[in-house]
């Protein structure tokens, strides 16, 4: 090998080291340009679309709101019709009166940010490229596949059962653990009860014993907890936060800071979410499509970044536990609604996004039936 060739090499393998030690360090150089490597292509960029330049849209959306207080009094009815049709339309929801004290909440993002702001060598101790670790603190979606990274540093946490995983967490900050704990344990209370409630908006209120195996399942599922930091970006117009992708579990349950980012698809426009002070935004997963037989989508979702402010939002993932089959819902399957996907498993999901870079819903297409 030349020596120009050998020099290039090693350039190339010092940036690709430098990438992977995430966008907080980069930001902390204080550079004024992103690297070539987080530059999307012209048509995938937050502000252009394929379509006419009229057609781009940079509005608010609001996302319908569930108040889940009223779910326990006389407007049941009217709240599971709203959040039906939120489900049907929209695949998100916002959900208020949840239940979850706001100490607990406003404690998670205090946790979240403090961990960020740790030195890189102290954050370095968890970096993984293992798909499953059950903790993992990494950057840009999949580091070992990603064409383009995207703007973003997370940490990745096996949450259930707690009593299990807990010693692996973070020890640093030295309260992470304990505030972490309280509201995965919190989160996961109140995925239990969302879903029931989405049961019922799919079947109506006729419960049988088959009802409460998979509630059950429901309980004993899997979580894992998501939390995202991404760093005022100078060119926020050429990359984004996370790309458009939709979710693998059950349900999302989102919480987000006060700075806007968060935007979904809708109608094939982009829409920017609004932030609600301690409420959640719940997403359908791609599971929860499989299992619905496609009454209820996943839709897909992105995440902007701008050059003035950081953001922190923390997504916990839920489904049926690791080891059980997601298949379509044996009620929801007649003459007129056939079986419209396969039968998969959090394995066939990891073996899928650690061969290939995900994109958009390709995973959930790939268990459709034919």
């Amino acid at each position: 090998m030349c020596p120009t060739v050998a020099m290039e090499k090693e350039n190339e393998e010092a940036l690709q080291t430098q990438y992977q030690k995430g966008v907080k360090r980069l930001y902390e150089k204080g550079i004024d340009k992103i690297p070539d490597k987080y530059i999307l292509p012209v048509q995938e960029r937050p502000n252009t679309t394929q379509a006419e330049p009229s057609e781009v849209c940079r509005e608010n959306i609001k996302l319908p709101i569930v108040d889940f207080a009223e779910l326990q009094g006389s407007n049941r009815p009217q709240v599971l019709k709203s959040l039906a049709d939120a489900c049907k339309q929209y695949g998100f929801f916002q959900l208020v009166n949840h239940g979850i004290p706001s100490d607990v909440i406003s404690g998670m993002i205090d946790a979240a940010k403090r961990f960020f702001e740790l030195p890189y060598e102290e954050r370095s101790k968890y970096m993984s490229t293992d798909m499953k670790a059950l903790v993992r603190y990494g950057t840009s979606f999949n580091q070992n596949k990603d064409n383009v990274f995207c703007w973003r540093d997370f940490l990745k946490l096996t949450c259930y059962p707690i009593s299990d995983v807990l010693p692996h967490w973070p020890s640093s900050p030295t309260d992470f653990g304990k505030l972490v704990a309280t509201y995965a344990t919190e989160t996961k209370y109140l995925f239990v009860m969302v879903m029931e409630v989405i049961l019922e908006s799919l079947l109506g209120s006729n419960k049988t014993g088959e009802d409460d195996e998979i509630m059950k399942d429901f309980q004993d599922g899997s979580q894992l907890m998501v939390v995202n930091f991404f760093p005022p970006c100078p060119e926020p117009d050429l990359t984004l936060g996370m790309p458009p992708h939709s979710d693998y579990g059950f349900l999302t349950l989102l919480l987000q800071d006060e700075v806007e980012g968060l935007q979904i698809q809708y109608k094939e426009k982009w829409f920017t979410v609004e932030p609600i002070p301690n409420a959640f935004v719940v997403n359908i997963g791609d599971h929860l499509e499989i299992f619905s037989n496609g009454k209820y989508k996943s839709v897909l979702h992105r995440v902007k970044v701008n050059s003035e402010k950081s953001r922190i939002s923390v997504a916990t993932l839920h489904s049926l536990p690791f080891r059980c089959m997601v298949r379509p819902w044996s009620k929801l399957i007649d003459e007129a609604n056939p079986r419209r996907y396969k039968d998969t498993n959090f394995a066939t999901f990891l073996n899928y996004i650690s061969s290939q870079e995900p994109k958009k819903k390709e995973f959930l297409e790939s268990r459709k039936s034919i």
